[in-house]
């Protein structure tokens, strides 16, 4: 027996005690499997352990299959472990690239590329659709998506970006907008999210998770998210190749005005990509998602705290189900001050509550 065991502080015994008396003996054995793991790589590789390939397989896969994985490691951080995750992610997909049979639309030669730059090189005016539609006289069969992709990039029309905003603020309020967004699984699954955003509040009308965005399932999703949203008079959406021509009969047979943005500008989709880049920053760069169901749960959870608790610098720190209690700039400080104090922290999984 160890001598510094008699030495022990009995708190700490009875502490431990106490505990293993309300964990499980499967959580025990995993416990104990995990410690003597990193005892295993600190007594091998000294102070700073030498973190191998094995290493990271295990602490992925406990982070899976054991909620508490986080409570006994000591060796790295947890952020660690999701980075670990995001690291393989791309690795699998790069050898699947490059070992698998390539699909989709076989790439076009040379010369077919040489004749779209010089289309547009003569002719400034035309855009993708334009082009493709004089390749098919010529009998040459390629697609609009393709023949965008191979286009120069080139500056806004003058005033351009001007009429656009524009439009978005005197339409505020008659605006939604929609987008797609992806997100891999700990088995490297990739899920997509489809969801729909009101511009003038910032609210989330609706949102769902699939593995298959096909457009018959997107019709479905707007069926369930715009009857009730009588006010509404235009909905926003890039040329993401879900959004066809089914889609766009679906958004006309319910009264809404389909405004398609321009090829690779999501910056005219900006209400959008600015909710994804909260959800990634505050809920899915934080945590890894094990599938659909939970992918669900979470977002759900973000989308609640979104609505209630999260403060939006575009509504004056309100959130899009309360106004700002801080309505005139002399009472601002005040306001805000009374109303955090007011308010009990609200804590979401994987995420952060920034005031």
């Amino acid at each position: 027996m160890d001598p510094a065991w008699p030495h022990a502080p009995l708190g700490l015994l009875l502490l431990a005690a106490v505990r293993a008396a309300f964990l499980s003996r499967t959580d025990l054995v995993v416990e104990n499997l995990a410690l003597r793991h990193q005892l295993s790589t600190f007594v091998h590789c000294g102070r700073r352990p030498r973190v191998g390939v094995a290493d990271r397989v295990f602490w992925v896969t406990l982070r899976r299959v054991w909620v508490r994985w986080s409570e006994v490691l000591l060796f790295v951080q947890p952020e660690t472990v999701v980075r670990w995750h995001r690291a393989g992610f791309r690795k699998y997909w790069t050898w699947l690239s490059q070992h698998h049979r390539r699909e989709g639309r076989p790439s076009i030669g040379e010369d077919l590329r040489a004749l779209i730059l010089r289309m547009a090189a003569e002719n400034p005016s035309w855009g993708a659709p334009r082009i493709y539609g004089e390749l098919r006289m010529l009998g040459i069969e390629v697609s609009e998506r393709t023949v965008s992709r191979y286009l120069p990039r080139r500056r806004p029309a003058p005033g351009a970006l001007e009429r656009w905003i524009v439009f978005l603020r005197n339409h505020r309020g008659a605006i939604a907008a929609m987008d797609f967004f992806t997100v891999p699984t700990v088995t490297f699954r990739v899920l997509y999210v489809w969801f729909a955003i009101d511009h003038a509040r910032r609210r989330i009308l609706h949102f769902d998770v699939t593995e298959h965005p096909i457009a018959d399932w997107v019709v479905q999703q707007l069926r369930e998210t715009f009857p009730q949203e009588g006010n509404l008079r235009h909905l926003v959406f890039d040329r993401d190749a879900s959004f066809g021509g089914r889609v766009v009969s679906m958004v006309e047979s319910l009264g809404l005005q389909p405004t398609r943005t321009a090829y690779r500008s999501p910056w005219q989709n900006g209400v959008a990509e600015r909710w994804i880049g909260s959800v990634r920053r505050e809920l899915l760069d934080q945590v890894v998602v094990f599938n659909e169901r939970h992918l669900r749960r979470l977002l759900n959870e973000y989308v609640a705290y979104y609505h209630d608790d999260r403060t939006h610098d575009a509504l004056a720190k309100g959130n899009p189900r309360r106004p700002s209690p801080c309505s005139t700039p002399g009472s601002m400080q005040h306001c805000c001050v009374a109303a955090a104090a007011r308010r009990p922290a609200s804590p979401i999984r994987g995420g952060r509550v920034e005031e």
